[in-house]
């Protein structure tokens, strides 16, 4: 009888134990953190860090409660990559994600953690990956396939401004897929007929002396090729287009809703909502290097009627007619 207490009152003992303990390691799992090297600042770049808060929500992932976030922000400055992304690697976190020129930052900082390219120009081209289908290494992720679509942006301008004849670009050398996108905008030019004045600009310190240069050589119009950089001062070109009255085609809707004429490219934030499914294939297993590159699937053309009558341009209805969105 004896026996059969104590065997009741250790049965009891251990069962008080292990709830406790079930417990304490369900509260204790350990909470996957993400990190985010942005290119420019917090401010024009929150509808972006908004669509992907959107895209971890939908798979389940709420910051603070499963999963944490730790952000950093270049704001526009090419040397503060490297320590920010340096940062996040001593901080162990599971997996980063980067967009533009803050790829290779992530790149050359760390060779094992997992890098989610959010926005992405020519991966292949700047030797981020291997190929489309088989990235290899640490690195996968969304392409924008700027350089393929350069030369349709030049002829939708030409289309828009058949009297154009002499067409300025404005880029930065420096930044990846940028020289690409620059001679595929130098081909379309010498198919289209049109004369290209290159003008570089390496941070926003240049744009005054870049729009003076254009008004003085009398360029009919503006070409900027993608970058992250300018992305942050989007508002600030979309301005100078229109002081100096300069049509311009652009890569992302932003610009034509600050002001600028057209916009032609791949949604920006659909990118970044895209790029949280990446996210949780990595934290359920996946390798980045059997996880293929995403290309959009669509490119959406942005038209803003008010900064046309304020140009003096009359839009024709062609163009009008292949517009997914137009600015009244």
């Amino acid at each position: 009888m004896w026996g059969s207490t104590i065997g009741c009152i250790v049965t009891l003992i251990l069962s008080l134990l292990t709830v406790p303990l079930t417990s304490t390691a369900q509260q204790t799992a350990k909470v996957p953190r993400l990190g985010l090297l942005i290119p420019g600042s917090s401010s024009a770049y929150a509808p972006s860090i908004e669509a992907f808060g959107h895209g971890l929500r939908d798979l389940g992932y709420v910051e603070g409660r499963n999963i944490a976030i730790e952000y950093r922000y270049a704001e526009g400055k090419v040397e503060r990559f490297p320590d920010l992304a340096a940062e996040l690697v001593r901080l162990k976190v599971d997996v980063i994600v980067a967009a533009g020129p803050a790829i290779r930052a992530a790149r050359q900082a760390t060779t094992t953690i997992p890098i989610v390219m959010a926005v992405s120009g020519n991966p292949v081209g700047d030797g981020l990956v291997a190929s489309l289908a088989r990235p290899g290494g640490n690195i996968t992720g969304l392409s924008m396939m700027i350089p393929e679509v350069s030369g349709k942006r030049l002829a939708l301008l030409q289309e828009a401004v058949p009297t154009l004849s002499h067409v300025a670009v404005l880029w930065n050398p420096a930044v990846l897929g940028s020289t690409v996108a620059f001679k595929e905008t130098q081909t379309a030019a010498q198919a289209l007929g049109l004369q290209l004045q290159s003008l570089e600009a390496r941070s926003p310190d240049e744009f005054d002396q870049a729009f003076a240069t254009m008004t003085r050589e009398h360029a009919d119009a503006l070409v900027v090729i993608s970058n992250e950089l300018f992305f942050g001062h989007h508002r600030q070109l979309a301005e100078l287009t229109g002081r100096h009255r300069l049509p311009a085609m652009f890569h992302l809707r932003e610009y034509a809703e600050a002001g600028g004429l057209m916009a032609y490219g791949a949604n920006a934030q659909d990118m970044y909502r895209r790029a949280a499914t990446y996210v949780d294939k990595i934290l359920k297993g996946a390798k980045p290097a059997d996880l293929p590159v995403e290309q959009p699937m669509k490119f959406e053309l942005v038209i803003n009627l008010k900064a046309a009558k304020a140009l003096g341009i009359t839009m024709p209805p062609s163009i009008l007619f292949q517009a997914d969105e137009v600015l009244q």
